[in-house]
């Protein structure tokens, strides 16, 4: 049976474990080949090997988002290897712990956190929208958050990149529509991810447990949950979806 994913090329930033990783094999048991990109060379290899054990194709290259000359040099990885690209997920992402309210925060760690959050999204669209063109069209699939759409009191840094994403989501799809470069943009929940540990795996277990109930399903998110999400985005059944905000956080929002 075909994969809905057949004959496409994938670049998935921040693919060394979470979201990035999950999307990663599901992609690639659909038909795409991968190119897996993290800043953690680890943890990249185990998701390649990953994907080659459910039968998949898939490369990794080491990738600082934040660096254009590393983003522009993934991508040509992607042509170079498998001859075109289809699909860019701008998944990667930093949570800092030193994040704070805007009186508090250091203007180090504002950088840091917009030059990876934000800048790193701006560049996965600046290199990998060409090469969508010349494969004929295709998906771009950003990632934000519920601190792209709500306030969040105590990490301005990070609530001000992720409502970034989402405004140059817009722009992005409405620039190349007629080039058929779609793109689209997640925002999830509270997803048990390594990024997220610190906050879902506190010592105290009465704070994991409030975590999960802040979400009306009852559970918090899986990294499967997301990228099912992003398959349907990266897959030609939402070939007339574009500048779209998909909210995926168990009811939380609607509250």
């Amino acid at each position: 049976m075909a994969g809905r994913l057949d004959g496409k090329v994938a670049l998935i930033t921040g693919a060394g474990g979470g979201q990035g990783r999950a999307a990663a094999v599901m992609f690639a048991k659909e038909g795409a080949r991968v190119v897996v990109t993290d800043v953690n060379a680890e943890g990249g290899a185990e998701t390649v090997q990953m994907v080659q054990a459910a039968g998949g194709q898939a490369v990794f290259q080491t990738t600082d988002v934040s660096q254009a000359a590393q983003v522009e040099a993934a991508v040509g990885v992607a042509v170079a290897t498998y001859g075109a690209l289809h699909i860019m997920y701008n998944n990667a992402a930093v949570l800092h712990r030193k994040d704070a309210t805007v009186t508090n925060l250091d203007e180090d760690i504002w950088n840091l956190v917009i030059d990876v959050n934000l800048k790193g999204v701006y560049l996965g669209c600046k290199y990998a929208v060409p090469e969508i063109i010349k494969a004929g069209g295709g998906s771009v699939i950003n990632v934000s958050s519920l601190a792209g759409l709500v306030g969040i009191g105590n990490v301005h840094a990070y609530t001000a990149a992720k409502g970034g994403v989402i405004s140059l989501t817009r722009a992005v799809a409405m620039g190349y529509a007629a080039q058929q470069v779609r793109c689209n943009v997640i925002c999830p929940g509270g997803v048990d991810t390594p990024m997220m540990a610190h906050v879902f795996h506190n010592p105290n277990p009465r704070f994991r447990e409030m975590s999960a109930k802040g979400h009306p399903i009852g559970r918090l998110g899986t990294p499967e949950d997301i990228a099912s999400m992003a398959l349907y985005l990266a897959s030609d059944e939402s070939s007339w979806v574009t500048g779209s905000v998909f909210t995926i956080d168990g009811g939380y929002a609607a509250r």
